[in-house]
């Protein structure tokens, strides 16, 4: 495209995005040139759907999370309403409205969730309750003029329905008039025209209000600055008859906060009731529940990688959304670095996808550790058609994948089981939450553990009520599963029940001190004494055991062998490495990371990061080609704590005009200026990243800040 002209000018062409614009799919990103493998598309497609799964999951999950604190807070809002609705005839009674509801929600520390929060309450709220929903964040209000804008502009920005739009546009307030009056005035225009219009969408039950209120909602209260809060609350309260305002505080700490900043005069014009949010943990522990805790998703983790998650999550910001995006980083890592992923899916559809498997995918599932010890176990003629013969190895595949899922299925019904026993004796010696008691099975075998002989040993010390407690909760745990297996199981508890309920308390007393009382006939004290120690050395000795303990002692032992047969550590499963992720070190570093380690990295070998050929030196070299910044880096780890900047800028001339120096033995007084200048700004990139930092110790020295020194 060429433009003659015959004076100097500037001319613009749009660029032709139909030709520039090249479309690739998103499968091909999914390609490991590490793997051998052809079925990128279908790892990539598998992965989708499941996490889609997944993600469904999780969002009905935390609706229902949430829906009890939605329904008190919408039932607050309602009945705080309507005071307001039945005097909106009659606005005199000024002292009775003077007080603005305010319902304080207490979200705790994990701050990165809270706009999720509020996004799902305004979104509620103005199904339910009312059109005009304003949220703010302390950073846009330093003043309470830039509170009022953006309240102003958020304000008329609702939208009752699509005829008021002609109504929002009357007697808007001016850009630069924001003031309660201007806003009361406009409301009460709105709340006129748009009258009896306005309806509850859901709630049927509620009546139809001619003036909805309007509720704020302070994102972080803790945030906000006290003058602010202040001058609003009071200036909103001398606005309450005609301008229904309700407020909700977002608070991470404790609701102590609101009287640390606002004084009694002003708190007391707030109508308080405080509201609490489900704890951090136990959000985690339902999803970890139906999630990874059960057999409807075919992606397992294992115990190192789950502890990466747990432990970003509870020692660095319990933020049940970041864990959801460790759980689906791991599920993308899993796809994405195993080619036999492909068969990390439903049963029905992994059975399909083995008969058409091809050649290499055959010998990965031959690679696979689990699957050599399963062939070692077997005849030595099946070992030959197992590792020479496809077919057979496909049928094998497929009985295997199938016992893969019945031993998930069994795995966390007995786990859950176990849970119900455990959780309730004191000091909790195999967790008190199931994810410390699913990560201790996950690695060995839970009963050649201390903990778990502990545990027996307590079990063997409950009472009749606990123990039918314990025994009813597993009953319904197995009796909810499908599984044939454990059938019997049900059964069997079932039975226990029943024998507990028969046993009769009375005769079970008169059976444990009846021998006990035939030794006492003696009235002599000697005698008495002498029969008392001769029976308590016999208790110690042969002590009979009642019926209650002998049932309760079957009771643990058959708890026992139920572990012994279902809570296999998953290793010992062939084919575990299909559905399993185990490459917790990826999730370290991309989750966990080590910016000291990446930085000298990346500064140290360059070639790590950009791939270029000419970057590679050997140990202690350092190519003139590299970026002055990594040249000016390598240069300081020779020095001692304080840098002398003449020796370091000569070095650093020597290292970049090392090939010049070959072609030309002189260097131009240019290009010295050059130099310096790409060396001032390379001193001036490490100091930013905290490398060095100026003295005064020596004007023309700097000090090392990392490292330590010669």
């Amino acid at each position: 495209m060429a433009t003659s002209s015959v004076s100097k000018g500037c001319f613009v062409f749009k660029p032709d995005f139909k030709k520039r614009k090249i479309s690739v799919p998103i499968e091909d990103y999914f390609k490991n040139e590490k793997l051998e493998s052809e079925d990128s598309k279908l790892r990539f497609e598998t992965y989708h759907l499941l996490w889609q799964r997944m993600k469904s999951e999780t969002e009905q999950l935390q609706e229902e999370l949430n829906k009890n604190l939605f329904d008190s807070l919408i039932d607050f809002l309602q009945k705080s309403h309507s005071d307001f609705q039945k005097n909106s005839g009659n606005w005199g009674c000024q002292m009775k409205l003077r007080e603005i509801p305010t319902a304080a929600l207490i979200l705790g520390v994990n701050v990165t969730d809270h706009d999720l929060i509020f996004r799902s309450l305004t979104e509620t709220l103005q199904n339910n309750v009312t059109p005009y929903i304003v949220s703010l964040q302390a950073k846009d209000c330093p003043d309470v003029k830039h509170f009022l804008q953006k309240l102003t502009s958020q304000l008329m920005d609702c939208c009752v329905d699509g005829k008021s739009k002609e109504v929002k546009s009357v007697k808007t307030p001016k850009k630069t008039n924001y003031s309660m009056d201007s806003l009361s005035s406009w409301y009460m225009t709105v709340a006129q025209a748009t009258g009896p219009k306005m309806t509850i969408k859901k709630r049927t039950t509620s009546s139809q209000w001619q003036f909805p209120p309007v509720v704020i909602i302070l994102k972080n209260m803790e945030s906000f600055s006290t003058k602010v809060l202040q001058d609003f609350i009071i200036i909103s309260s001398q606005h309450r008859h005609e301008f229904p305002l309700i407020l909700i505080f977002g608070i991470a700490t404790s609701p102590v906060i609101i009287h640390r900043l606002l004084p009694h005069a002003v708190s007391s014009l707030l109508c308080i009731e405080l509201f609490q949010s489900l704890s951090c943990k136990e959000h985690l522990a339902v999803i970890l529940d139906q999630l990874l805790l059960t057999a409807q998703f075919p992606f397992k983790i294992s115990k190192k990688a789950l502890q990466v998650l747990t432990n970003i999550f509870l020692y660095h910001d319990f933020s049940i959304q970041n864990f959801i995006k460790g759980l689906k980083l791991s599920l993308l890592e899993h796809f994405y670095l195993q080619p036999l992923s492909v068969l990390c899916c439903d049963l029905p559809e992994a059975k399909k996808r083995i008969k058409f498997l091809s050649v290499n995918q055959c010998e990965n599932i031959r690679r696979l550790p689990s699957f050599r010890r399963y062939v070692e176990k077997q005849a030595s003629g099946k070992q030959v058609a197992l590792l020479t013969n496809d077919t057979v190895l496909k049928e094998e595949t497929q009985l295997l994948l199938e016992d893969l899922h019945v031993y998930h299925m069994n795995y966390f019904l007995v786990l859950r089981c176990l849970h119900n026993f455990t959780s309730c004796l004191p000091k909790y010696p195999l967790g008190r939450q199931i994810r410390e008691l699913y990560c201790t099975c996950l690695e060995n075998n839970v009963w050649d553990s201390e903990e778990y002989a502990s545990a027996l040993q307590l079990l063997r010390m409950l009472a009749k009520d606990e123990l039918m407690s314990i025994l009813q909760k597993c009953f319904e745990v197995l009796h909810s599963s499908t599984t044939k297996q454990l059938g019997s199981t049900t059964q069997k508890v079932k039975d226990f029940l029943t024998q507990f309920q028969n046993l009769d308390d009375s005769k079970e007393e008169e059976d444990a001190c009846g021998s006990q009382s035939k030794g006492l006939q003696k009235t002599d004290l000697y005698h008495l004494q002498k029969s008392l120690l001769e029976m308590k050395e016999l208790r110690r000795t042969t002590k009979k055991q009642t019926k209650f303990e002998m049932l309760r002692e079957n009771v643990v032992n058959f708890m026992d062998n139920l572990v012994r047969s279902y809570l296999l550590p998953p290793e010992s499963q062939p084919l575990h490495e299909v559905v399993y992720f185990s490459a917790a070190h990826t999730l370290r570093e991309h989750l966990n990371a080590a910016p000291r380690i990446a930085l000298h990295t990346a500064l140290n070998n360059p070639y790590y990061y950009l791939k270029n050929e000419a970057l590679k030196s050997e140990e202690g070299c350092i190519p003139n080609i590299a970026p002055d910044i990594c040249i000016a880096y390598k240069l300081h780890l020779e020095c001692s704590r304080l840098i002398n900047l003449v020796d370091w800028s000569e070095a650093f001339a020597t290292v970049v005009t090392a090939a010049e120096k070959d072609a030309n033995s002189t260097i131009s007084e240019e290009m010295n200026e050059i130099i310096h200048a790409r060396f001032i700004r390379a001193v001036s990139e490490l100091e930013l990243l905290g490398f060095i930092k100026p003295t005064k110790q020596k004007t023309d020295h700097v000090a090392r800040l990392t490292w330590g020194g010669c």
